[in-house]
């Protein structure tokens, strides 16, 4: 068995190290036997910088590292200079520090090529390197993490403004040199910052929501299973279960991730540490979600209609700068939030937003509840264990008696008097307790306000503000909700909120 890369960022050592290598070749010749200048949006741990040094090594002209691969005898493989920029290297605290990253990268890179720079701004610095570099011959430019300073400081609007100012100057070098450059590769989390940083680069070809490229990074279903043959038996082995149980079940908690609406695809650390470790936990959520996520959903007091109650388009991704942007544009580039579906209105089409997949559904609740409505991490963990273990015993009302007592326990200044409100807070009370939740109605599919999942049982909650649980219960039969699950044991679950006690204040559950 090929090892498990986790970790491992350089595509030289996946290969050296007998590692497992999910062959993107195709797409990468694509890109650089077409076009020059390409940008690329995704989330964190989704293999940019593994992409990134594949470019390097591609460039670089190493081609028995390509042996077997898609590539191998469809490129020259000629060695070009490059300049590699990773702004996870530039410190930015202050603009200073951001200033003197900037030029320590431009420095270093030269250095490489036995060049010193003489200029000590960070503009000048790059434009002197590029110039310099091309006597050897036309240059490459990959660039990693382009808005890191900006998104570590998104909830700072004035102080993000200015670092976009200073990369804005170092990044329009490149513009200004393109008889010198042979090609470009830009990446990122989100797109926001793309058109003012860039500002006048119009030749730079964005593939983020291209859906040509839309399996471009993660793995596919194929891939999944083609790649991992032997992790997918031994783990189905360990875990007691036949390989097409936990496929099925490995789809539910990590595929999901869509960046076209139609394709979808497993978030590559997820499924490593997954193989690794042989248990299904949040690995790609609580491998290090950024500080500033938590105060963003805290500052804005996201509920989670507000991040799936709208359709998006493309458009909606580059319109305003990346502090001001609608939360939920912002969670689909940061990975939280994915396109679930397309909608179309004549030529235009739009995107559904979801969460992607149990994985961040559960992981994500759990921060809404901390940082929204002031729950304890240890009331929520303790909050998830009952609910697991009141449901394994279909104890429906035990259930609600339990939703009822967190909902007390958020302070009244934090309630709505909002119908979507409890929707919103009911869903993600079941949701950070990993259960398979979902709320159709919010994702614009004009069902049932919410259908839970577990053991081959369905419950199907209607919930109603100020008027009656025997209203929400008539409101599923009429329209028949609970069809589609026709052949399972069904439970219907009918709820009423009091806006002046701010709770639960009747239910109804009934079998059909």
């Amino acid at each position: 068995m090929k090892k498990l890369p986790i970790g491992i960022q350089d595509y030289k050592e996946i290969i050296e190290g007998n590692y497992i290598y999910v062959d993107k070749t195709k797409y990468i010749f694509d890109l650089i036997d077409n076009e020059k200048y390409y940008f690329l949006s995704r989330p964190r741990r989704f293999g940019k910088s593994l992409t990134i040094s594949t470019l390097y090594y591609i460039f670089k002209g190493e081609k028995e590292l390509f042996k077997g691969t898609y590539i191998y005898d469809k490129w020259e493989f000629k060695k070009y200079p490059i300049i590699r920029i990773n702004l996870l290297d530039a410190i930015s605290d202050s603009e200073k520090e951001l200033k003197e990253g900037l030029l320590k990268i431009i420095q270093e890179e030269g250095r490489k090529y036995n060049i010193e720079i003489e200029s000590e701004h960070y503009k000048y610095a790059f434009d002197e390197l590029i110039i310099k570099l091309s006597q050897k011959g036309k240059v490459v430019i990959l660039v990693d993490e382009y808005e890191k300073p900006i998104l570590d400081n998104i909830n700072n609007k004035e102080k993000a403004e200015r670092y976009r100012e200073i990369l804005r100057n170092f990044y329009v070098t490149i513009k200004s040199r393109d008889e010198y450059i042979k090609f470009v590769f830009i990446t990122g989390i989100t797109e926001y910052t793309l058109k003012s940083v860039y500002s006048g680069l119009n030749n730079l070809m964005k593939i983020s929501f291209d859906k040509n490229y839309s399996n471009f990074l993660g793995f596919t279903q194929k891939e999944l299973e083609n790649y991992f043959k032997e992790y997918i038996k031994e783990t189905a082995e360990k875990l007691e279960i036949t390989e097409k149980e936990l496929l099925q079940e490995m789809k539910k908690y990590y595929n999901g991730f869509s960046f076209d609406g139609e394709h979808f695809v497993y978030n590559p650390f997820s499924i490593l540490k997954f193989f690794q470790k042989k248990k299904f936990q949040n690995y790609w959520f609580e491998s290090g979600s950024p500080s500033f996520i938590y105060e963003y959903v805290k500052g804005r007091k996201i509920e989670y209609e507000d991040l799936v109650k709208y359709t998006v388009n493309s458009l909606d991704f580059t319109t305003r700068e990346i502090e001001d942007a609608n939360a939920n544009i912002f969670f689909a580039q940061a990975g939280y939030l994915t396109f679930k579906g397309k909608e179309k209105y004549g030529l235009e089409e739009e995107y559904i937003l979801d969460y992607p997949n149990l994985e961040v559904k559960n992981s994500f609740s759990k921060l809404i509840l901390e940082a929204n409505y002031n729950l304890e991490n240890d009331k929520i963990k303790e909050l998830n264990k009952t609910i697991w273990k009141l449901l394994s015993k279909n104890k429906i009302e035990e259930i609600i008696e339990e939703i009822k007592r967190i909902i007390s326990a958020i302070p009244y200044n934090l309630h709505q008097k909002r119908e979507s409100y409890y929707h919103s807070l009911i869903y993600t009370i079941l949701a950070s307790a990993g259960l398979n939740v979902t709320a159709e109605e919010l994702t614009n599919l004009g069902r049932s306000d919410l259908v839970l999942e577990h053991n081959n049982k369905i419950y199907i909650f209607e919930i109603k503000l100020d008027k009656s649980a025997k209203e929400a219960i008539e409101q599923i039969k009429e329209k028949k909700y609970y069809e589609k699950y026709s052949g399972k044991e069904i439970y219907i679950i009918g709820i009423n909120i009091n806006s002046e006690k701010r709770n639960i204040d009747e239910y109804i559950i009934e079998k059909i």
